[in-house]
C-alpha cells in the first residue's frame, strides 16, 4: 500500500494595492449611478487578482449596491446590467431574462471556487 502526499500549497502570494483596480481608480466609479459607467468598472475587475475573493465575500455580506468582483449588487442581490431610468422595452425585457440567468450561473461557480479553495486551506 502506497500513501500519496498532495504537493505542499504555496502561501497565499501577497497582491500590492497597484494591481487592483478598485484602488488606482475613482472609487465612486464602482457606485455610480449611470449604467455605462458600472459597466466600465465591471469590465476593469475582470483582471483582479482578487475578484473571485471580492465577489464571493460581497455575496455573503448582500452588498447593498455597487460593482463587487465584476458584478453589479444592487438592494444586495446580483443583477446583470443596471437598467436606465424610463419603462424598459419589451427587447430588454427579454434579453435581461437570458442575463439573470446567465449572471446567477457565474456567481453560483465563483463562490463554489472561493469555497472549495478555503476548504482546502482548512485542510492543510
Amino acid at each position: 500500500m502506497s500513501l500519496a502526499l498532495a504537493p505542499p500549497l504555496r502561501p497565499a502570494q501577497r497582491v500590492g494595492p497597484d494591481a487592483l483596480p478598485c484602488r488606482n481608480f475613482d472609487p465612486d466609479l464602482w457606485f455610480s449611478d449611470s449604467p455605462a459607467e458600472l459597466e466600465l468598472a465591471k469590465s476593469l475587475c475582470g483582471e483582479c487578482p482578487l475578484r473571485l475573493e471580492c465577489l464571493a465575500g460581497a455575496v455573503e455580506r448582500a452588498e447593498p449596491w455597487g460593482v463587487w468582483g465584476g458584478e453589479i449588487f444592487e438592494h444586495g442581490r446580483v443583477v446583470a446590467r443596471k437598467r436606465p431610468r424610463g419603462r424598459p422595452r419589451k427587447e430588454d425585457l427579454a434579453r435581461d431574462a437570458v442575463l439573470r440567468t446567465e449572471t446567477a450561473a457565474r456567481v453560483a461557480a465563483a463562490v463554489g471556487v472561493v469555497e472549495s479553495r478555503h476548504a482546502l486551506r482548512l485542510a492543510a
